[in-house]
């Protein structure tokens, strides 16, 4: 009996933490796998398109919508966590493009009454106007990824408060007999275990596609004298055979994530100068006895000229027009990433999912946690400003994920 799981997020949300949603979804279409109240339902995980989200991904001129999940990411990996699906391919699969039920989740819009956190999950009336209307031949018509001639058949309002797993029992205890469900506004759905080896598994799944891969390790070896070989982060085929056996030690290089833009004004009290900046990874470079600092930045024009002024072996990744044309936003960002994980050293911002993102790379390729937990500091902070938390990586149980 084969099933389909469908998903969205509030349109707002960036690249990398939609990452994060999916990790969320996929865990949850593991336990519907896997527990004995789905028993004899097939789930496959419908991946969303990618289209013009977010806060960076409003370049002009390039179009950026109904890209495939195989733009970024390689299928067959994911495909060794739970079995996914392009959503064209489940259009073809089951011969139109529609889906059996959708729910929208929210919050519930009294709150926590009793002010202690508890699990809960209730068919509710909409608190918001949804995005989602029903045209006159009963269709709930709505965005679906830019798809005009998808519609859902059934639709409902659900307040949740709660981990994924929570989510089993509704789906497959009789709540709903849908062959396919979509769940907008995912990333109102928790992590069942934030950290753990279900994390770690799916997390190292999400291997990036085999050709941005192909660009970054090409741009490191010709402009940062750095490769997997001598850089001891040779990773195997298949993610699931990789283990840590020693530290990696990273390119001749250091690198950091200097983010800019709406942090000037959302997270100011976290942000240095561009002076500062160029100062902290000065020193650092000096540490690390390397000439050369790529940069990873969403700052203007005109601030990382400033910054190149003060360092001059600074190094950023700037695509081709067909580059770009092919791999869009997101693939452009995937490769700043990949050149920030092979680093030396590396120094991200506070409270940036792509810094994150980074530094969760890192850790699955076996690099020292002095080397890769780092940020820059604001101009005024005190000498103890406050690091990222040290995370470990979760190979074979859910014990002992911080450190």
């Amino acid at each position: 009996n084969k099933r389909y799981l469908l998903y969205d997020c509030n349109p707002g949300e960036g690249f990398n933490l939609r990452r994060d949603v999916y990790m969320r979804i996929a865990n949850l279409v593991k336990n519907l796998r896997e527990r004995k109240e789905c028993k004899g339902d097939d789930w496959v995980l419908v991946l969303p398109p990618w289209g013009r989200i977010g806060y960076h991904w409003k370049e002009r001129d390039l179009e950026q919508s109904m890209i495939p999940w195989s733009t970024f990411f390689d299928l067959k990996s994911l495909n060794e966590f739970v079995p996914v699906m392009e959503y064209e391919d489940y259009i073809e699969e089951i011969g139109e493009a529609s889906i059996d039920e959708l729910w929208y989740l929210q919050n519930y819009a009294e709150g926590w009454t009793s002010g202690v956190w508890e699990e809960k999950m209730h068919e509710r009336d909409c608190i918001d106007s949804p995005v989602y209307e029903t045209d006159t031949e009963g269709k709930i018509r709505g965005w679906f990824w830019g798809y005009e001639e998808t519609y859902a058949k059934k639709f409902k309002c659900v307040s949740v408060q709660g981990m994924s797993k929570m989510f089993v029992q509704p789906i497959c205890g009789g709540n709903t007999t849908a062959k396919s469900l979509m769940l907008d506004r995912g990333e109102n759905m928790l992590h069942d275990m934030f950290g753990g080896k279900n994390y770690w598994d799916c997390r190292r799944s999400m291997v990036f596609s085999h050709k941005l891969i192909e660009i970054a390790n090409n741009f490191r070896s010709k402009f940062l004298d750095s490769n997997d070989i001598e850089d001891n982060t040779v990773m195997p085929e298949n993610w699931k055979n990789h283990k840590c056996n020693g530290d990696a030690t990273g390119g001749p290089y250091i690198a950091a994530h200097v983010r800019r833009k709406d942090f000037l004004y959302a997270r100011q009290e976290y942000v240095p100068s561009i002076k500062q900046v160029a100062k902290v990874l000065s020193e650092k470079m000096k540490e690390y006895n390397v000439n050369k600092v790529f940069i990873a930045s969403d700052g203007t024009k005109d601030e990382m000229e400033e910054l190149k002024s003060l360092l001059p072996g600074m190094i950023m990744f700037k695509p081709s027009k067909a580059e770009l044309n092919n791999f869009k936003m997101g693939g452009v960002a995937i490769i700043d990433q990949i050149l920030c994980s092979h680093a030396r050293y590396f120094m991200g911002t506070k409270e940036s999912t792509f810094s994150f993102r980074i530094q969760e790379e890192r850790e699955i390729m076996c690099f020292p946690k002095h080397t890769t937990f780092n940020r820059i500091c604001a101009d005024n902070a005190k000498d103890d400003c406050e690091q990222p938390a040290k995370w470990k990586i979760v190979w074979n149980s859910d014990s002992e994920i911080w450190d």
